[in-house]
């Protein structure tokens, strides 16, 4: 069971990256999924979830208009796109799945990936 997360690295400001998360023995379907992310020496903050069946989509104001989930039920993945990459968008980035609660909150999320790494220089 666990959640694979894909695509990270090292980015120049003003990049683009794109993310996967593919569930393992965990299902999205029918499920809210998102991702989070936390920088050196802070708390993981939300970034975005995903309402299942074709729901609505909501973000962190910090990175609105920057960056876009999806996701492919058929093959169990989700997906972030981040564009227009800050330095401040430096962290490890985790995917989750929703399972009751405030989106915001971390221990909403019953299933996480193992986190991955974006790097952006300035």
């Amino acid at each position: 069971v666990q959640l694979q997360a894909s695509g990270g690295g090292l980015v120049e400001a003003g990049g683009s990256l794109r993310l996967s998360c593919e569930g393992s023995g965990v299902t999205f379907r029918g499920y809210d999924v998102g991702w989070f992310r936390q920088a050196p020496g802070k708390e993981r903050e939300f970034v975005v979830v995903n309402q299942k069946s074709g729901g609505d989509s909501y973000c962190a104001d910090s990175v609105k208009g920057r960056m876009t989930i999806w996701r492919d039920d058929a093959w169990n993945t989700v997906y972030l796109q981040m564009n227009d990459l800050k330095p401040e968008d430096t962290a490890v980035y985790y995917c989750g799945r929703y399972a009751s609660g405030n989106y915001y909150y971390g221990t909403s999320y019953d299933y996480w990936g193992q986190g991955i790494q974006v790097t952006v220089s300035s």
